[in-house]
């Protein structure tokens, strides 16, 4: 379950997912809105995963089963933990590349300030960078960082990587109501993002079933004073909370597409019902996969979603 969709992504537009951690969930976060769920690996170490030759030949077979209409417009690095975990990342990368279609990495940017982290992202060519507050305390609850980083070398290696990278950065801002969305706290954030000068300063809000059930977004006022004051700050602040959409890509296997796509990405009801009528070979898989255990559906904001299951 390497590769996914492509999906339809509100700031890169097809984007065909990658998958490079290969086992559960491994990140240095446990952020409490994660649409994967709690962290329960929390790590700084990077670690081996996949051969950067099997992810290769696995995104080249997934692009090959899907229509010229589903080509995606990015690969883009994001997995049910943190990318940069992987050891291997730059040299796949670097594989990556011989498709000839731009490589986007979204992090947590919390192992920014290892040099060779740095290194493997500077070969992509679109990167965001999480930034939801500039307040070490607010930090620790909204993102629930190991104890093995410190908010210092996690800022030290946002500064470093903005100043070095020479492809697209952006930022990317979680707003969660009570937590990061009064005004001095928005003041310290838009500071923090503004020392990173992103070419987009994203401000999104919790839209798929977080990993702690009390997490609402802002109200629309603090949702629109966040968008005022990054952008008095000089910021190229663009707001992410509407639905993405539907048109997911189709690989001729949705049974394969369902839970790639949900290992990494809950999906909406409206959206799993266009996947399966893009089906015509295997009736009634959704219930299926939910009596097996291979998914479960929740709800969230009056919303019905479908997420992977997974062994702690």
């Amino acid at each position: 379950m390497i590769s996914f969709g492509p999906v339809p992504s509100r700031r890169l537009g097809k984007s065909l997912g990658i998958n490079n951690i290969s086992f559960g969930k491994v990140c240095s976060y446990s952020c409490v809105y994660c649409q994967v769920g709690i962290t329960h690996k929390l790590s700084n170490q990077r670690q081996l995963f996949y051969d950067p030759e099997v992810i290769y030949s696995e995104v080249e077979k997934h692009l090959a089963k899907l229509s010229v209409a589903d080509q995606p417009d990015y690969l883009t690095f994001v997995a049910n933990g943190e990318p940069t975990m992987d050891i291997n990342l730059g040299r796949s990368i670097e594989k990556l590349k011989m498709l000839n279609i731009p490589i986007a990495v979204i992090t947590n940017a919390s192992l920014l300030n290892d040099p060779l982290v740095r290194a493997d992202l500077f070969q992509a060519d679109w990167v965001s960078v999480k930034i939801d507050t500039g307040s070490e305390a607010i930090w620790k609850k909204i993102n629930k960082p190991t104890d093995k980083i410190d908010f210092e070398s996690y800022v030290k290696g946002l500064i470093t990587f903005s100043k070095e990278f020479n492809g697209k950065l952006v930022s990317e801002t979680m707003m969660v109501k009570g937590v990061n969305d009064k005004p001095g706290d928005v003041l310290q954030t838009a500071a923090l993002v503004s020392s990173v000068h992103p070419s987009i300063a994203y401000i999104s809000i919790p839209t798929r079933p977080p990993a702690v059930k009390s997490v609402l977004p802002p109200d629309e006022k603090d949702i629109n004073l966040a968008y005022q004051l990054f952008s008095e700050n000089q910021l190229n602040a663009e707001l992410i909370i509407g639905f993405e959409g539907t048109d997911t890509g189709f690989t001729g296997n949705a049974i394969e597409d369902i839970l790639n796509i949900c290992s990494v990405h809950p999906i909406r009801q409206d959206t799993m019902n266009e996947l399966l009528k893009k089906d015509q070979v295997n009736p009634g898989i959704l219930t299926k996969l939910l009596d097996d255990n291979y998914i479960k559906r929740t709800e969230y904001k009056s919303n019905v979603f479908y997420i992977r299951k997974f062994p702690n």
